[in-house]
């Protein structure tokens, strides 16, 4: 069993860096082997260009970290997201890494068939997110049109064979307090990732 972290920040003074220190000592803890995409510091381009588009339907690519990435995914039996919510949805750097390491094809992320997407990613038992915003969450569940719960989890991801998907937000980081923040961490040092 073994464990995959997207990570998806820029700044490692951040809330979303605390969160990914807080995941890797719970992890380590729990003794669950895991690896760390850091797409940012990895410096991953989210960009397709025509050369990587022209490859999509052969599910290949000429993008060294795709295949890094997709061979990863393969490999893990569970994933943890950790990324900020901008302007109501993940930032482009994470919907990139959806867009081009997601390749179709058998034994890739999926397949494409006149019924609709088969999702490949199927030996990932357990998908998590973890989200934070400015805005609280209800407000994004309730007047955004909860775009990551109704779109990113129970349609992508689902579509890609990623299975029990849970969702952990943090909302109006902006103004929450040291101790709410801390309390927070505490949670997510405990809570029972598999």
């Amino acid at each position: 069993m073994s464990t995959l972290i997207v990570y998806c920040h820029p700044y490692e003074k951040s809330f979303n860096h605390a969160i990914l220190a807080m995941v890797k000592t719970n992890l380590k803890k729990q003794n669950q082997p895991f690896k760390i995409i850091d797409l940012y510091a990895e410096r991953f381009n989210p960009v397709y260009d025509q050369e990587e588009l022209r490859l999509y339907h052969n599910g290949k690519t000429h993008d060294p970290l795709v295949k890094k990435y997709l061979a990863l995914l393969q490999k893990s039996t569970s994933i943890i997201f950790i990324t900020p919510l901008w302007w109501n949805s993940i930032p482009g750097m994470l919907k990139g890494f959806i867009d081009k390491v997601m390749k179709e094809g058998k034994g890739l992320s999926h397949t494409v068939s006149f019924y609709g997407i088969q999702g490949e990613l199927t030996n990932i038992k357990h998908t998590y997110v973890l989200t934070t915003s400015t805005s609280p969450k209800f407000y994004i569940r309730f007047f955004c049109g909860n775009a990551i719960k109704k779109i990113f989890m129970n349609c992508t991801l689902k579509q890609l064979g990623m299975k029990k998907r849970r969702w952990l937000h943090f909302g109006g980081i902006t103004y929450s307090k040291q101790s709410r923040r801390q309390k927070y961490l505490d949670y997510i040092a405990n809570y029972p990732f598999k």
